[in-house]
């Protein structure tokens, strides 16, 4: 996201903004629920669910305003498939339902308070491309793998201990954010 920032600034000044903003409101949500998941095992309705409204509003308005004035790299090449407007909310259902999925398969590996964040995420990524949005998921499940790991090692943890996993899904996110378009 930060290589298409400095895009945005050259090209759609209103989008930078905007994308901006969202991008901040990203690293407070991020910090309030790592650490509420952390401490709690929780990630709570009353951040989760206004993140939507939030994050929605500001990439769909910042992939608006880049669609109405598109950057001359884009050439308008990929089709409706590669218009942030529909990459946004998809992300959001795709990675929704597959959390969805996951928890439905297994309901002790995952809260629904992940199912409910990974919409989140999804529109944050889908707004990118849609390898991002593999990348963060699949960053996430490495990530908490690892630490998963660590903690077998250290002898921390055991096969049957519980992990909480928005961080993870939060750091993927960020991570994948930070690869180039």
């Amino acid at each position: 996201m930060i290589g298409r920032l400095g895009e945005l600034w050259q090209h759609t000044p209103l989008a930078f903004w905007l994308v901006l903003a969202a991008c901040l409101y990203f690293a407070v949500m991020a910090v309030r629920l790592t650490v509420i998941d952390v401490r709690h095992h929780l990630l709570p309705n009353r951040i989760v669910f206004p993140s939507y409204a939030v994050a929605g509003a500001l990439l769909l308005a910042a992939a608006a305003v880049a669609w109405s004035n598109p950057l001359p790299a884009a050439g308008g090449t990929g089709g409706i498939l590669a218009a942030p407007a529909l990459r946004v909310v998809a992300g959001a259902g795709i990675l929704w339902l597959f959390y969805f999925v996951l928890r439905f398969v297994y309901p002790p590996g995952m809260g629904f308070g992940d199912v409910k964040l990974a919409g989140v995420l999804g529109m944050y990524l889908g707004y990118l491309s849609w390898g991002h949005l593999f990348a963060g998921t699949f960053l996430a499940f490495l990530l908490g793998g690892l630490w998963s790991l660590v903690l077998l090692a250290a002898r921390r943890g055991t096969l049957k201990s519980s992990i909480p996993f928005g961080p993870f899904m939060l750091a993927g996110a960020a991570a994948a954010m930070l690869l180039p378009a």
